[in-house]
């Protein structure tokens, strides 16, 4: 019965990557080209790309945080908001697991991991965040972390279906 359910929420719960602006380095698009491919075998799976702002050079970090807010807000409404942050819960591997399959679980709203600007996120987006991950204590470009949370979340799903691709 549990993996039936598993099966039916997997079916219908969207997951979402936002990110703020596109990504210039053709590696990282065609890693994360590579796993959302692969993410697709498990769950509705979307990358969303906010475009980047225009004479941002012009503009505060506060102005710009507060600009991109107000489009990753208009981008992930109605969905459990997720932010990838350098503040955030770190986890191994399995304990994001854990945490996905704990998240999945309980159903609901679709998710919409968020990974910010340059500067991060404004306060409005804190505000309605469920929640805040780190990948490391190491900061990556917020380009990078597309791939990298990908792959992540890619291995979340493997190690929740018993799959050969984590090894501990």
């Amino acid at each position: 019965m549990q993996i039936l359910r598993q099966i039916i929420i997997f079916a219908f719960m969207k997951i979402v990557l936002l990110t703020v602006g596109k990504t210039d380095i053709s590696w990282v698009g065609e890693g994360l080209q590579v796993y959302a491919s692969r993410l697709r075998h498990y769950a509705k799976f979307e990358v969303k790309e906010i475009p980047e702002l225009k004479n941002a050079s012009s503009l505060s970090e506060e102005q710009i945080k507060t600009k991109e807010g107000l489009s990753i807000l208009k981008e992930s409404a109605g969905m459990e908001i997720i932010l990838l942050d350098e503040h955030g819960k770190e986890y191994r591997s399995i304990e994001f697991a854990g945490w996905l399959q704990d998240r999945l679980n309980r159903g609901g709203k679709d998710i919409c991991f968020v990974i910010g600007g340059a500067y991060g996120f404004s306060a409005e987006v804190y505000s309605v965040a469920s929640g805040k991950i780190s990948l490391s204590k190491m900061t990556f470009s917020h380009q990078m972390v597309r791939t990298i949370f990908a792959e992540q979340l890619y291995r979340a799903f493997t190690i929740i279906k018993g799959e050969p691709y984590h090894h501990e």
